[in-house]
């Protein structure tokens, strides 16, 4: 069994997210750490809101060695873990390695970080997601209502792209669909165009719309998310994770998902329920996300219907041309038989679902040693 480098006792915020994983092998825990009495040599490892309360003194306790950091969100991609890090003042202390990081999205190799998939293994923990499964004979029939699945929350740059393009080509009337947010604000959607008749739809409002009732979560059906018109998710969700949960209809009455990740625009990988929820039901997908996303997948052990698909704008640098190419490819697969198309990708579905389940036991199983080889490597003596 792996070991703390030279006996260091080790001290674990009660919130960073990996708690249940390693609380096991602690040494002490906290959950304030203005309160929490500092045992000098000791690695901490701290989550998100910790950090941001207590950022000077993180800094000041790191730049005189006092304790050894490890900052803790794999609950985030890669790029909102540097966005934290460079709010909370401690960037340059992360990228000399003065500061670990345990994220849950790939980063540029010149962090000194950990990247645990913290999404793949949450979908089955939920009795109803397990239910769902089940039920993937029932999706492979031949007449649907509607072409796809498109379920978007908060505002994307690839989100509006996909959203704006296929409503302008009327391919949107044929989907399943939701957007929770406006995009009233521009960052990020610089590198991205959308022309239509002389206007960038890329600057313009979103309309923001629920799934329709039938296709929701039945816990949240009863709430009301009108009043909140420009961001609804919190309304809808009533303040919880609801976008985790499978609702087996929506995938009943839709040919193949079309998934929008978080992260587009960033050059590394972040995985997120998104990706996971069609994988856990058994439902083909088309994945709008950074270059090389597929690999990634692939690297993991998933198949990406390579068979039928041409997936070679995985690997198209130009974020413009790669969502240029997803759309029309979207466009192309809608024009053909569907039916066929899903009979054509059952095998892979069923593959990937039982991968799924494998993985889910594997990824929390292994994840203690790969944190204590983690640390083994990187605090020096």
């Amino acid at each position: 069994m792996s070991i703390v480098p030279s006996n260091r006792k080790l001290i674990i915020d009660t919130r960073c997210e990996v708690y249940d994983l390693i609380k096991h092998r602690a040494d002490g825990i906290f959950w304030n750490l203005k309160q929490h009495e500092l045992v000098p040599g000791a690695i901490y490892v701290i989550g998100r809101q910790q950090v941001l309360d207590n950022r000077a003194k993180i800094r000041e306790l790191t730049l005189k060695n006092t304790i050894k950091i490890v900052i803790s969100n794999p609950h985030e991609g890669s790029i909102t873990l540097v966005g934290v890090c460079q709010q909370a003042g401690l960037l340059d202390l992360v990228q000399t390695g003065q500061i670990l990081i345990l994220g849950g999205g790939d980063m540029d190799a010149s962090y000194t970080y950990l990247q645990y998939d913290s999404f793949l293994p949450k979908i089955y923990d939920y009795k109803e997601n397990v239910a769902a499964a089940q039920l993937i004979d029932s999706f492979y029939t031949d007449q649907k209502p509607y072409k796809f699945l498109f379920m978007n929350g908060r505002a994307r740059p690839n989100r509006k792209y996909l959203l704006e393009r296929f409503r302008s080509t009327g391919l949107l009337d044929h989907a399943i669909w939701s957007n929770l947010d406006s995009f009233q604000y521009l960052d990020g959607c610089s590198e991205l165009e959308l022309w239509h008749n002389d206007t960038n739809l890329m600057l313009s409002p979103s309309i923001v719309q629920s799934m329709p009732k039938q296709y929701e979560c039945e816990r949240y059906r009863k709430f009301d998310a009108v009043a909140d018109t420009n961001y609804k998710k919190h309304a809808l969700f009533n303040g919880e994770w609801g976008e985790v949960y499978l609702e087996p209809a929506a995938y009943q009455d839709s040919y193949f998902s079309m998934v929008t990740e978080t992260v587009f625009t960033y050059p590394h990988s972040f995985r997120t329920e998104k990706i996971w929820k069609p994988v856990a039901i058994g439902h083909p997908f088309v994945v709008s996300a950074n270059r090389g996303y597929y690999r990634d997948l692939h690297n993991l052990g998933f198949k990406t219907f390579g068979h039928v698909i041409d997936q070679s704008f995985d690997q198209i640098d130009n974020n413009q041309d790669r969502i240029e190419r997803t759309a029309e490819l979207v466009e192309d697969l809608c024009n053909q038989d569907l039916a066929s198309f899903m009979k054509q990708c059952y095998t892979v579905c069923k593959y990937n679902q039982q991968h799924l389940a494998h993985m889910s036991v594997q990824v929390r199983k292994e994840f203690p040693d790969r944190f204590f080889a983690f640390l083994q490597k990187y605090i020096n003596e």
